[in-house]
């Protein structure tokens, strides 16, 4: 079989499972079952991107040890073919929200502790325009940027629902002055997807998948983003960031605990923002139970970053899907 002829296959499966920006289709080969890892075309990039995922894949293997093997990739048409990882899905078993094993989390703290060490020539090229490894506030700057312009790009679209859900007319105003407060640490390679639909568990060893979002920067956001993703239970948070704390070289991870909440802070406005209209644009061709999953999920993101903004975190699932009708009913 050839690639093309495996590319073929995949693109004609019924099953797939499908995140922002790809499609990944099982397929069963005579050397074994591969993943065939598709970009959706007509993914709205909402997302710093850094890195084509097959270079980080290339870069990372020898020192990351359980992350997915490169066996292909074109680039006409556009696709990659990993090797396929058996086991479970770790929000299959553990969804947001719940506890998960502590294997995992010792897992999780080992990957960000050989990212970190890394060598910067041994990482993918960053553009010359990327800030200088320490230069944190330049970081934060530089991931609220994309976040404004999300913002810009959607507000006339969405201007009267923004309004009605409680995004103020500029929503990062909140955290735009405390980026200069950020402490300088050393950038590194990471991973900044790392949630539990990213994770894979087979034989009490996690897997960490999706590296399409990985970047160059500071150390202290890989933690915030994968908190504010994860939604651990408090405990666990805890435990996952003084074990951080300890296992990795203090440079990376020096700094207060206010520089973290500053990370997540942005995270949360920013999802608020990016999910109102992702989650408006999956309404039409949703089921009843997706709808109300979505809404549902989308009312708790709104009330989380309106507490931020200052205002009350109030909105019912069922008033979101009275301003989102519009969207719903298309």
């Amino acid at each position: 079989m050839t690639w093309l002829e495996l590319y073929g296959r995949a693109l004609a499966a019924d099953e797939a499972a499908a995140g922002y920006y790809n499609r990944n289709v099982g397929v069963v080969t005579p050397d074994g079952k591969v993943n065939v890892r598709i970009p959706l075309a007509a993914a709205d990039v909402m997302d710093v991107r850094l890195w084509r995922e097959e270079e980080v894949l290339s870069r990372i293997g020898p020192y990351v040890g359980r992350v997915p093997e490169l066996r292909h990739v074109s680039d006409e048409p556009r696709f990659q073919v990993h090797h396929f990882i058996e086991g479970q899905v770790l929000d299959s078993f553990s969804p947001r929200g719940s506890a998960v094993p502590d294997n995992v989390l010792s897992d999780v703290v080992a990957l960000m502790d050989q990212l970190v060490r890394i060598p910067q020539e041994k990482a993918p090229q960053v553009p010359d325009h990327w800030p200088n490894s320490g230069d944190s506030s330049g970081f934060g700057r530089l991931l609220a940027g994309l976040t404004r312009d999300v913002h810009a790009t959607y507000r006339d679209e969405y201007r009267e629902a923004f309004a009605e859900l409680g995004i103020p007319a500029d929503p990062l105003a909140v955290v735009e002055p405390r980026w200069d407060s950020l402490t300088s640490r050393p950038f590194a390679v990471l991973h900044a997807d790392l949630h539990r639909k990213n994770m894979i568990v087979a034989d009490d060893t996690t897997w960490f998948l999706d590296w399409e979002l990985a970047l160059w920067g500071d150390p202290m956001y890989e933690i915030g983003i994968h908190f504010h993703k994860m939604d651990y239970p408090e405990d666990q948070r805890a435990a996952v960031f003084e074990r951080w704390r300890e296992l990795l070289p203090a440079r990376y991870t020096v700094g207060p605990v206010d520089d973290l909440d500053l990370y997540v802070a942005h995270e949360r406005i920013k999802s608020a923002i990016v999910d109102t209209v992702r989650y408006s644009k999956q309404l039409a061709a949703a089921t009843r139970s997706q709808r109300d999953f979505l809404i549902g999920r989308l009312a708790r993101k709104l009330n989380t970053a309106r507490r931020l903004w200052d205002s009350p975190p109030d909105l019912t699932p069922e008033r979101v899907a009275d301003i989102l009708a519009p969207w719903r009913e298309a």
